[in-house]
């Protein structure tokens, strides 16, 4: 689960699972399609989301062992 920001709203955090990102893309604001289609528009940027995603992943796989 990565915690991000919705657009336009710096003060409305929300959760979401990493595992349903089917795409990150910036045109110009950052854009992510879920895999069943959905599109959210967030404040972060799409390096940032990487390196949430990949710090969540990092993290269940410490856990794991």
């Amino acid at each position: 689960m990565i915690k991000l920001t919705k657009f336009k709203t710096r003060d409305h955090e929300f959760v979401l699972n990493a595992d349903l990102i089917e795409t990150v893309e910036t045109t110009p604001d950052t854009v992510i399609t879920l895999t069943n289609g959905k599109k959210l528009i967030v404040e972060e940027t799409m390096d940032e989301i990487v390196r949430r995603v990949m710090d969540y992943r990092r993290a269940i796989l410490r856990n794991m062992r």
